[in-house]
Formats: C-alpha cells, structure tokens, sequence
C-alpha cells in the first residue's frame, strides 16, 4: 500500500520562493509507485495542500490532515523542504513530533540549535573544530566600534544570527561600513553575529543519512569573484561550483573527518550541508544548513549526482530512514 507523503515547503522568512522550488522538485522525483505526493505550502496567512490543478485545501491543524472529496487524509510521513523559520528552525517539527508524525529532518532541537549560529558556534567549539572569532550583539544593545573591531578585526562578516540564503549579510571592509551593516542584519533578526575575516578557500560539505549509514558527499568548493558565497553566488549563477574540489587527498581526508564530527557532535540526523574555510590546510567550521537547497542545481543534488546517487533515490531514502527510526 502507498504511504502518503506530504511535502512541505513556503514557510515565514525571506527564503520563501526558494524553499517553493525546492519542495517542487521533491515533489516531482518521488516515486508515484511508492508514495501519494502531496505539496503543502506552509505560509503565514494559511497552510494548505495545492493540487496539481492550483485547488487549495487547507491543513486541519489539529492533527495536520487534509480533506478531499470528503474523504479524510492523514500522512505517514512530512518531507520538510521548508528554508529558514518554521521548518529550519524546528519549530514546525516540534508540532509534528507532538502529533507523533514522522519527518525527514533530525529533531526538532538539533535543528533549532543549528539555526542558531550563536549556539551552534558554542558547541562546535568544544569538540575542538575551528571557528571564527566571533562577537555577539542583540538589538536594543549599545554598540561599541571599537570593541568590536579590536576583538574581530577588519575586514570581518555581520550576519543576522537566525536566517538563511545570506540575507542579511555584510563584509565590512571599512569602519564606516559597519554600522550599515549591522542595522541591515538586525532587519532580518534581533540577534547578530559579527565574525572574523577568514582568508582562505571555501568548501561545502554535504553529510547525509544513506541506507543506514553517515554518509560524506563529495566535497565542492565554492569560486566567486563576489566579496563572498552571498545570494547572487548561490541562486543567480555568480560562482564557480566544483564538485569533487580539486584539492590533495590529505585535506580531503581531513575535511570528511571533521564533517563527520560536527555532524555528529551537534546529533544530526537527515540532511545536512557545512560550510568551511580552509585556511593553512586546517578547515574553519562556518555555519551548518540542515535544510538545504534541493533543487537540480542545488549543491546536495549536485554532490549526491556526483556519487551514483539520483534525486528520486536521495529522496525516497530520506523518507524511508524517517520511516524506520
């Protein structure tokens, strides 16, 4: 008998339209022999599931069904596809982990903690993987430029502490810059995050659940004549993506080996994608996105193309591990 799957995607943050795409595609490489597929758009003025003819039908909250033709639907299984607040922050999982639904991605508190970049830095940190120094402001804070220079240098990155596809996000190269940018950040959140400059080469790892397993994707780096892998780098085609890196099998080894580790110091379980800067061939931990891009020229898809691994496989193997745990 086919499980229901329903795929949720939209959510509330400035990510919306992306995450629409993502789930899209997740939709449309599901098994129709396995699975009943149904889009629901999460959205701030109503959750409901969209037929393929455009027809909404909206979420019973209570415990997240459907009604068709006065028929009740109930689902075996969500595959989250939501980009930034409530899917990547865990919000939303929260709920369906109360209603004893299962889902794709990991629980609803390893995915609040990494989509708190404060936190998550907090923890990585202790299991020894290098960062960034970093310096932490909360709206309403006063704001010392010099304190913050002496402590992270010029030039060095403001980014809100919860948000997703680089919004929000400023290199500051002079003092002057750095007001600008921090009131930019605090549009996007009330908390922010001020890091060091990292001088070096960006990679991107993708560290999955595959049959059972922690899987290491393929590594791709990340080549943008852009200040830095912002919005127009990832989604309009400003950077080079190189998947396998070209880099020596030392520092591929090395690189595997602390993905794994932040994968599993931070309980991570489904998808995850981490970015890092490799700086004197030692890899600096940037952030971790736990629901990444998943559309055909997405870097997971990418990654997992690169390994033998197709969408409809990568898929149906993240519903089926959500199913079995």
């Amino acid at each position: 008998m086919k499980k229901n799957i329903a795929i949720i995607m939209g959510g509330y943050s400035s990510e919306v339209e992306i995450s629409l795409k993502s789930g899209n595609v997740v939709y449309q490489n599901l098994s129709k022999e396995l699975y009943n597929a149904y889009p629901i758009h999460v959205l701030k003025n109503k959750w409901v599931y969209v037929d393929e003819n455009g027809q909404e039908f909206p979420i019973n909250k209570h415990d997240f069904s459907i009604k068709i033709n006065n028929e009740k639907i109930t689902f075996n299984c969500v595959f989250n596809a939501i980009h930034g607040s409530p899917g990547e922050d865990g919000k939303i999982l929260a709920y369906l982990e109360l209603l004893g639904i299962k889902h794709t991605s990991a629980p609803f508190y390893q995915m609040a903690l990494t989509f708190n970049k404060r936190d998550c830095l907090s923890v990585v940190k202790q299991y020894g993987i290098k960062t960034a120094t970093s310096y932490f402001l909360n709206n309403g804070d006063t704001i010392n430029i010099s304190e913050i220079i002496a402590k992270v240098g010029l030039p060095c990155f403001v980014k809100p502490n919860n948000a997703g596809s680089s919004f929000g996000i400023s290199k500051v190269k002079t003092e002057i810059e750095l007001i600008p940018a921090i009131e930019k950040a605090f549009k996007e959140d009330s908390e922010i995050l001020i890091e060091a400059f990292l001088d070096g080469r960006e990679v991107t790892i993708g560290v999955i659940n595959f049959e059972g397993k922690t899987k290491v994707l393929p590594i791709t780096e990340i080549i943008t004549d852009n200040d830095f892998f912002d919005y127009e780098a990832k989604y309009e085609g400003k950077s080079e993506e190189i998947t396998p890196a070209n880099i020596t099998t030392e520092l591929k080894n090395k690189l595997e080996k602390v993905a794994v580790k932040t994968y599993k110091a931070l309980n991570m379980t489904g998808f995850s994608r981490t970015e890092y800067i490799i700086v004197n061939d030692e890899p600096h931990f940037l952030e971790m996105n736990t629901v990444p891009g998943l559309t055909t020229a997405s870097i997971i898809p990418q990654q997992a193309g690169k390994c033998g691994i197709s969408l409809p496989k990568l898929f149906e193997n993240a519903i089926e591990s959500a199913l079995k745990n």
